[in-house]
């Protein structure tokens, strides 16, 4: 069974930049939503892999309609599971260590790492995500994906750090159509040091 992440902080934790309202449908019904489904495609399956092994390898899962279905839930399971793990109500600021000094030399500075981020979560079309990836080599890059997809999918190496969602689930009641500016405030609630952390994880393999 794949167990949906458990929020260590309340829904309304992340005000104002997230309301509570949104939180709780995001994490209670569309996060639970994709979990379970999961579940029970993993079932028909017949195999449960480590959810970055079965992102990784859906090619190799025969039933078209079996492999949308996790390619969709799967995703959706793993992207928040990042999503809610790398934001805190004590958030904000900017990453610190190796992480700080990666970004810097892959993009120039924290600043415009943020930039372009923002460029290419803003500029999806539709539903889906802005990435910060890392692969073992600690070299860092930007991208974005439409759905539920990842980086992950793409099998190039690389491994997702940090995710902005771009659902419209994820902020269109407090934002309306404003994307932009649920995008640049998100930053006032990243976490950094668990995003660090992901980093480290990524190197070490």
């Amino acid at each position: 069974m794949y167990k949906q992440f458990s929020l260590p902080y309340s829904y309304d934790a992340l005000e104002p930049h997230i309301d509570a309202v949104t939180m709780e449908t995001h994490y209670s019904k569309h996060h639970t939503g994709y979990t379970n489904n999961l579940n029970e495609a993993v079932k028909k399956l017949g195999e449960e892999k480590d959810i970055v092994e079965l992102l990784s390898s859906l090619d190799k899962i025969e039933d078209e309609k079996l492999r949308k279905t996790i390619r969709n839930n799967g995703g959706g399971f793993y992207n928040h599971n990042i999503y809610f793990d790398t934001l805190s109500p004590d958030g904000g600021g900017e990453p610190e260590g190796e992480l700080a000094e990666a970004i810097k030399q892959s993009f120039g500075s924290f600043e415009e790492m943020k930039e372009k981020l923002n460029e290419l979560s803003i500029g999806q079309f539709g539903s889906g995500w802005g990435w910060l990836s890392a692969n073992k080599e600690g070299k860092l890059k930007l991208s974005s994906t439409p759905n539920q997809d990842n980086p992950l999918m793409e099998n190039d190496g690389y491994v997702p750090i940090f995710g902005i969602d771009v659902w419209e689930h994820a902020y269109y009641l407090k934002y309306k159509n404003l994307r932009g500016d649920y995008v640049k405030n998100i930053y006032n609630v990243v976490n950094w040091k668990r995003v660090a952390e992901l980093y480290e994880e990524v190197k070490r393999g």
